[in-house]
Protein backbone atom coordinates (compact mmCIF):
# COMPACT_ATOMS: atom_id res chain seq x y z
CA UNK A 1 0.00 0.00 0.00
CA UNK A 2 1.56 3.21 -1.08
CA UNK A 3 1.75 5.98 1.79
CA UNK A 4 -0.24 8.76 1.04
CA UNK A 5 0.28 11.09 4.16
CA UNK A 6 3.49 10.68 5.93
CA UNK A 7 4.45 12.48 9.09
CA UNK A 8 8.01 12.01 10.57
CA UNK A 9 9.52 13.13 14.05
CA UNK A 10 6.86 15.66 14.27
CA UNK A 11 7.55 17.60 17.20
CA UNK A 12 5.77 21.15 18.22
CA UNK A 13 6.23 22.96 20.92
CA UNK A 14 4.51 25.81 22.76
CA UNK A 15 5.08 28.24 25.20
CA UNK A 16 3.02 29.52 28.26
CA UNK A 17 3.53 33.03 30.19
CA UNK A 18 5.14 32.47 33.27
CA UNK A 19 5.04 35.38 35.24
CA UNK A 20 5.18 39.22 33.96
CA UNK A 21 7.76 38.60 30.74
CA UNK A 22 8.65 34.90 30.96
CA UNK A 23 7.49 32.21 29.31
CA UNK A 24 8.04 28.20 29.61
CA UNK A 25 7.85 25.50 27.04
CA UNK A 26 5.13 22.77 26.90
CA UNK A 27 5.75 20.31 24.56
CA UNK A 28 2.48 19.15 22.73
CA UNK A 29 4.12 16.16 20.32
CA UNK A 30 7.58 14.84 20.70
CA UNK A 31 8.73 12.86 18.03
CA UNK A 32 5.61 11.24 16.40
CA UNK A 33 5.70 8.76 13.68
CA UNK A 34 2.93 8.28 11.88
CA UNK A 35 1.90 7.09 7.92
CA UNK A 36 -1.60 6.77 6.01
CA UNK A 37 -1.78 4.29 3.31
CA UNK A 38 -4.38 5.12 0.22
CA UNK A 39 -7.44 4.10 1.22
CA UNK A 40 -6.57 2.86 4.30
CA UNK A 41 -8.16 4.04 7.83
CA UNK A 42 -5.72 4.81 10.88
CA UNK A 43 -6.98 6.00 14.13
CA UNK A 44 -5.15 8.02 16.87
CA UNK A 45 -6.37 7.17 19.61
CA UNK A 46 -5.76 9.00 23.55
CA UNK A 47 -7.00 10.99 26.25
CA UNK A 48 -7.83 14.82 26.32
CA UNK A 49 -4.14 16.52 26.25
CA UNK A 50 -2.49 13.68 24.50
CA UNK A 51 -1.78 15.66 21.09
CA UNK A 52 -4.31 13.59 18.93
CA UNK A 53 -5.48 16.93 18.01
CA UNK A 54 -2.24 18.83 17.49
CA UNK A 55 -1.33 16.28 15.24
CA UNK A 56 -4.13 16.36 13.30
CA UNK A 57 -3.99 20.28 13.15
CA UNK A 58 -0.44 19.70 11.88
CA UNK A 59 -1.27 16.96 9.06
CA UNK A 60 -3.38 19.55 7.92
CA UNK A 61 -0.62 22.02 7.83
CA UNK A 62 -3.02 24.30 10.13
CA UNK A 63 -0.15 24.31 12.41
CA UNK A 64 3.43 24.45 11.44
CA UNK A 65 5.71 21.87 13.70
CA UNK A 66 9.10 22.99 15.54
CA UNK A 67 10.51 20.14 13.80
CA UNK A 68 10.09 17.25 11.89
CA UNK A 69 8.80 16.65 8.31
CA UNK A 70 5.07 16.36 6.75
CA UNK A 71 5.10 14.51 3.46
CA UNK A 72 1.74 14.02 1.38
CA UNK A 73 1.74 11.72 -2.23
CA UNK A 74 5.28 11.90 -1.80
CA UNK A 75 5.59 16.10 -2.00
CA UNK A 76 7.29 17.56 1.78
CA UNK A 77 4.68 20.15 2.65
CA UNK A 78 6.06 21.44 6.11
CA UNK A 79 7.30 24.60 5.39
CA UNK A 80 4.96 25.12 2.43
CA UNK A 81 3.46 29.04 2.75
CA UNK A 82 -0.61 29.06 2.11
CA UNK A 83 -0.20 30.30 -1.47
CA UNK A 84 1.37 27.21 -2.60
CA UNK A 85 -0.73 24.78 -0.83
CA UNK A 86 -3.82 25.43 -3.14
CA UNK A 87 -3.20 21.66 -4.36
CA UNK A 88 -2.72 20.37 -1.00
CA UNK A 89 -6.28 21.70 0.10
CA UNK A 90 -7.99 20.24 -3.06
CA UNK A 91 -6.81 16.66 -2.00
CA UNK A 92 -7.10 16.14 2.08
CA UNK A 93 -9.76 18.09 3.87
CA UNK A 94 -10.74 17.75 8.13
CA UNK A 95 -13.86 17.26 9.43
CA UNK A 96 -14.25 18.74 12.94
CA UNK A 97 -15.38 17.82 16.53
CA UNK A 98 -18.12 20.40 16.57
CA UNK A 99 -20.16 21.00 13.41
CA UNK A 100 -22.12 23.85 14.86
CA UNK A 101 -18.85 26.19 15.55
CA UNK A 102 -17.11 24.98 12.05
CA UNK A 103 -20.43 25.95 9.91
CA UNK A 104 -20.64 29.78 9.68
CA UNK A 105 -24.11 30.49 11.07
CA UNK A 106 -24.95 33.17 8.97
CA UNK A 107 -24.11 30.78 5.74
CA UNK A 108 -27.05 28.94 4.66
CA UNK A 109 -26.16 24.64 4.53
CA UNK A 110 -25.83 25.22 0.52
CA UNK A 111 -24.01 28.50 0.80
CA UNK A 112 -21.79 26.84 3.02
CA UNK A 113 -21.08 23.56 1.23
CA UNK A 114 -20.67 25.44 -1.97
CA UNK A 115 -18.01 27.85 -0.27
CA UNK A 116 -15.07 25.32 -1.01
CA UNK A 117 -16.12 25.10 -4.87
CA UNK A 118 -15.68 29.14 -5.07
CA UNK A 119 -12.51 29.73 -3.32
CA UNK A 120 -11.09 27.27 -5.40
CA UNK A 121 -12.07 28.90 -8.90
CA UNK A 122 -15.33 26.93 -9.53
CA UNK A 123 -17.30 30.09 -11.26
CA UNK A 124 -20.25 28.62 -13.10
CA UNK A 125 -23.20 28.95 -11.21
CA UNK A 126 -25.41 25.98 -12.63
CA UNK A 127 -22.72 23.37 -12.18
CA UNK A 128 -21.86 24.71 -8.89
CA UNK A 129 -25.38 24.05 -7.93
CA UNK A 130 -25.15 20.64 -9.64
CA UNK A 131 -22.46 19.57 -7.46
CA UNK A 132 -23.85 20.51 -4.43
CA UNK A 133 -26.86 18.75 -3.94
CA UNK A 134 -25.06 15.65 -5.27
CA UNK A 135 -23.05 16.15 -2.29
CA UNK A 136 -25.76 16.47 -0.05
CA UNK A 137 -27.62 13.56 -1.30
CA UNK A 138 -24.30 11.15 -1.06
CA UNK A 139 -24.38 12.35 2.65
CA UNK A 140 -27.88 11.62 3.50
CA UNK A 141 -28.60 15.01 3.93
CA UNK A 142 -32.61 14.92 2.72
CA UNK A 143 -35.24 16.25 1.95
CA UNK A 144 -31.86 17.82 0.32
CA UNK A 145 -33.60 20.94 -1.19
CA UNK A 146 -35.69 21.87 1.82
CA UNK A 147 -32.43 21.18 4.21
CA UNK A 148 -29.96 22.95 1.61
CA UNK A 149 -32.03 26.62 2.79
CA UNK A 150 -31.81 26.08 6.57
CA UNK A 151 -28.96 27.61 8.77
CA UNK A 152 -26.89 25.36 11.12
CA UNK A 153 -29.01 26.26 14.11
CA UNK A 154 -32.01 24.81 12.19
CA UNK A 155 -30.34 21.52 12.08
CA UNK A 156 -29.84 18.87 14.32
CA UNK A 157 -26.33 17.72 15.71
CA UNK A 158 -26.28 14.32 13.13
CA UNK A 159 -27.69 16.77 10.34
CA UNK A 160 -24.96 19.51 11.15
CA UNK A 161 -22.26 16.93 10.61
CA UNK A 162 -23.32 15.29 7.32
CA UNK A 163 -23.56 18.76 6.09
CA UNK A 164 -20.11 19.21 7.13
CA UNK A 165 -19.08 16.01 5.79
CA UNK A 166 -20.72 17.31 2.39
CA UNK A 167 -18.74 20.55 2.97
CA UNK A 168 -15.17 18.17 3.28
CA UNK A 169 -16.16 15.71 0.18
CA UNK A 170 -17.46 18.08 -2.31
CA UNK A 171 -13.75 18.27 -3.49
CA UNK A 172 -13.20 14.93 -3.88
CA UNK A 173 -10.40 15.10 -1.97
CA UNK A 174 -8.09 11.82 -1.15
CA UNK A 175 -7.70 11.98 2.69
CA UNK A 176 -10.33 12.91 5.01
CA UNK A 177 -9.17 14.01 8.63
CA UNK A 178 -11.55 13.84 10.74
CA UNK A 179 -11.18 14.76 14.67
CA UNK A 180 -13.33 12.94 17.08
CA UNK A 181 -16.05 13.58 14.49
CA UNK A 182 -18.95 11.54 16.14
CA UNK A 183 -17.89 12.56 20.11
CA UNK A 184 -20.78 14.71 20.42
CA UNK A 185 -23.61 13.30 19.16
CA UNK A 186 -25.50 10.42 20.59
CA UNK A 187 -25.51 6.59 19.52
CA UNK A 188 -27.26 5.91 16.90
CA UNK A 189 -26.63 9.29 14.96
CA UNK A 190 -22.50 8.36 15.76
CA UNK A 191 -23.06 5.16 14.05
CA UNK A 192 -25.17 6.07 11.11
CA UNK A 193 -21.90 8.97 10.55
CA UNK A 194 -19.70 6.42 10.76
CA UNK A 195 -21.68 4.02 8.43
CA UNK A 196 -21.38 6.90 6.11
CA UNK A 197 -17.54 7.35 5.91
CA UNK A 198 -17.16 3.62 5.83
CA UNK A 199 -19.62 3.92 2.86
CA UNK A 200 -18.31 6.74 1.04
CA UNK A 201 -14.27 5.22 1.68
CA UNK A 202 -15.54 2.27 -0.29
CA UNK A 203 -16.89 4.33 -3.19
CA UNK A 204 -14.04 6.67 -3.65
CA UNK A 205 -11.58 4.97 -2.26
CA UNK A 206 -10.79 7.22 0.31
CA UNK A 207 -8.14 7.34 3.34
CA UNK A 208 -9.40 8.38 6.61
CA UNK A 209 -6.81 9.88 9.92
CA UNK A 210 -9.82 9.12 12.32
CA UNK A 211 -8.79 11.20 15.45
CA UNK A 212 -10.78 9.81 19.28
CA UNK A 213 -10.89 8.64 22.24
CA UNK A 214 -13.22 6.21 22.03
CA UNK A 215 -11.59 2.80 21.48
CA UNK A 216 -14.58 0.99 20.63
CA UNK A 217 -15.52 3.44 16.83
CA UNK A 218 -11.95 2.60 16.32
CA UNK A 219 -12.00 -0.56 17.02
CA UNK A 220 -15.03 -1.02 13.83
CA UNK A 221 -14.00 1.99 11.92
CA UNK A 222 -9.63 1.44 11.69
CA UNK A 223 -7.86 -0.76 9.71
CA UNK A 224 -4.45 0.45 12.18
CA UNK A 225 -4.60 2.24 15.48
CA UNK A 226 -2.24 4.57 16.97
CA UNK A 227 -1.94 5.01 20.71
CA UNK A 228 -1.00 8.64 22.05
CA UNK A 229 0.28 9.75 25.63
CA UNK A 230 1.53 12.76 26.44
CA UNK A 231 2.35 13.85 22.77
CA UNK A 232 4.17 10.33 21.95
CA UNK A 233 2.53 7.36 20.13
CA UNK A 234 3.23 4.20 22.64
CA UNK A 235 1.75 1.29 20.56
CA UNK A 236 0.80 0.87 17.10
CA UNK A 237 -0.34 -1.97 14.63
CA UNK A 238 -3.21 -3.79 13.04
CA UNK A 239 -6.54 -2.77 14.91
CA UNK A 240 -7.22 -6.68 15.75
CA UNK A 241 -3.74 -7.00 16.99
CA UNK A 242 -3.55 -3.74 19.45
CA UNK A 243 -7.21 -4.34 20.73
CA UNK A 244 -6.73 -8.34 21.30
CA UNK A 245 -3.03 -8.34 22.21
CA UNK A 246 -2.10 -4.75 23.25
CA UNK A 247 1.75 -4.69 24.67
CA UNK A 248 1.36 -1.33 26.12
CA UNK A 249 0.13 -0.88 30.00
CA UNK A 250 -1.46 2.23 29.17
CA UNK A 251 -3.48 0.81 25.88
CA UNK A 252 -4.15 -2.15 28.35
CA UNK A 253 -6.19 0.89 30.65
CA UNK A 254 -7.91 2.13 27.81
CA UNK A 255 -9.38 -1.14 27.12
CA UNK A 256 -10.35 -1.50 30.57
CA UNK A 257 -11.91 2.10 30.82
CA UNK A 258 -14.30 0.61 27.40
CA UNK A 259 -17.80 0.42 29.05
CA UNK A 260 -19.12 -2.84 28.49
CA UNK A 261 -23.11 -3.86 28.06
CA UNK A 262 -24.84 -6.24 30.34
CA UNK A 263 -27.70 -6.62 30.48
CA UNK A 264 -27.76 -8.22 34.63
CA UNK A 265 -26.88 -4.87 35.77
CA UNK A 266 -30.41 -3.73 35.71
CA UNK A 267 -31.12 -6.60 38.80
CA UNK A 268 -28.23 -5.41 40.45
CA UNK A 269 -28.83 -3.01 43.77
CA UNK A 270 -27.37 0.43 43.38
CA UNK A 271 -26.08 1.74 46.03
CA UNK A 272 -26.12 5.51 46.38
CA UNK A 273 -25.02 8.02 48.49
CA UNK A 274 -24.63 12.08 49.27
Amino acid sequence: MNPLLMAEAIRVTFFARKGLLGSVPVPALDGVSLKVGEGETVAVVGESGSGKTTLARVCLRLLSPTSGQVRFGGVDITRLGQAELGWFRRRAQGIFQDPFSSLDPYMTVFDAVAEPLIVHGERGVKHRAEMVYQALEEVGLAPTAELSRKYPHQLSGGQRQRAAAARALILRPELIIADEPVSLLDASSRAEILYLFRKLQRQRGLAFLYITHDLSTARHFSDRIAVMRQGRVVETGPTGEVIAHSSHPYTRALLQAVPQPDPANRFRERRVSF
